[in-house]
């Protein structure tokens, strides 16, 4: 088991780690896989400390996941799709598709959040029938019809997190694919969702057939899940769309912190990378004040 699990391999992460595995603990990082993040997606960057010639995102991310491999930190490429506490052991795990992974400190350092979907009524109707986390939420749903809007993994999560309370699932894959893993229960509509219905509170979706399909809340999986939706499932407060974090990159909830995009401000390597060093830090102080051995 990792000490310190760091979600997300750009400049914040690989930071984080580097510091956090400095100090003394083990640390695990796990990423979408090279080119996801925007760091990845970069054409060139130049302004940036040391670089005399202009280097492709891609090239400048790949240095720096293999500075930390090279450092003795562990690098998996693996789609994380919840994260939750334990009370077995006083600490966190990170759920993915194929496997769960246990840690003492998580650093987020995912990204920014994805912007919603430009469906009319989506944004007028968050948290009146609109979310974002079937785990906080989906209890709220029991004995009533919830819907997921997405086609991933991630929206199959969500799905499978609400049927135990709902008495009906349906998944909208906005004119994709089901996914092969999607449990028999789901219902799946595949003509896409062209607007939310309801005034004080969500009543139902139209689709682009012309269908008009009744639920009682729509639950947001679209793509992969990003920082603050992760940061959501464990009870960490947000600031709009940004993880709340303090001077030290801490969290509300002990052992969780957070760094880079995911924080907003200013959307650049330079404050990832300080943002990243001090949440690193941050852990492994964590783990000394809990008089916890630092390495594995």
């Amino acid at each position: 088991m990792a000490k310190v699990l760091v979600l997300g391999a750009g400049p914040a992460g690989i930071s984080a780690a580097l510091y956090a595995r400095r100090g003394g603990a083990g640390v695990l990082v796990i990423h979408r896989g090279t080119g996801t993040g925007a760091l990845g997606k970069a054409e060139m960057v130049q302004n940036y400390y040391g670089l005399e010639q202009a280097v492709p995102g891609a090239e400048l991310e790949r240095r720096g996941i293999a500075g930390a491999v090279a450092l003795g930190i562990s690098v998996v490429e693996d789609e994380i799709l919840a994260l939750e506490y334990s009370d077995d052991f006083q600490g966190f795990r990170a759920v993915s598709s194929q496997k769960v992974y246990e840690a003492d400190s998580i650093v987020i350092a995912a990204g920014a959040a994805r912007k919603a979907p430009k469906i009319p009524g989506l944004r007028e109707l968050e948290g009146h029938g609109v979310s974002y986390c079937a785990v906080c939420d989906g209890f709220f749903y029991r004995g009533k019809t919830a819907g997921v809007l997405g086609s991933r993994e991630y929206a199959v999560h969500e799905a499978e997190a609400l049927l135990p309370h709902a008495a009906e699932v349906l998944l909208f894959t906005q004119g994709e694919d089901a996914p092969p893993n999607l449990p028999e229960k789901v219902v799946v509509y595949k003509s896409p969702v062209t607007a939310l219905e309801g005034t004080d509170r969500l009543t139902g979706v139209l689709l682009e057939s012309g269908e008009h399909i009744a639920i009682d809340g729509l639950f947001v999986a679209v793509g992969t899940a990003s920082g603050n939706e992760l940061a959501r499932k464990l009870g960490v407060m947000l600031d709009g769309q940004n993880i709340k974090a303090g001077e030290h990159m801490e969290t509300n909830v002990p052992g969780v912190f957070a760094a880079g995009d995911c924080t907003g401000g200013l959307l650049q390597i330079s404050k990832a990378v300080y943002q990243g060093a001090e949440a690193g830090l941050s852990a492994v102080k964590f783990l000394r004040e809990r008089g916890q051995a630092a390495k594995k």
